[in-house]
């Protein structure tokens, strides 16, 4: 029986309607990836954000939605890949 992949590449979006500390996800791509509360982003194994997970409709299954202000500070590119899971805290 294949185990459900806890962590997936998708792109990141940089959003002004997402609030600083908020990640909108699909909640089908949430669920695939065991997120309840938080997330992860890791950009090139480095760049690493902890977010509050929001799920919402309307974000595409193969993106993720943050604030672009805060994107922007840590350097991260719009439709960036980033590699998004649940988050280890």
């Amino acid at each position: 029986m294949a185990q459900r992949p806890l962590e997936k590449r998708l792109r990141i979006r940089r959003r002004d309607d997402v609030d600083p500390g908020l990640a909108k996800i699909n909640p089908e791509t949430a669920k695939l990836l065991q997120i309840d509360d938080r997330l992860e982003v890791i950009v090139a194994g480095r760049k690493k954000l902890d977010l509050k997970a929001i799920p919402f409709e309307q974000v595409p299954i193969n993106e993720v939605w943050a604030n672009s202000d805060e994107m922007r500070a840590q350097g991260l590119a719009d439709n960036s890949i980033a590699t998004i899971r649940r988050s280890r805290q």
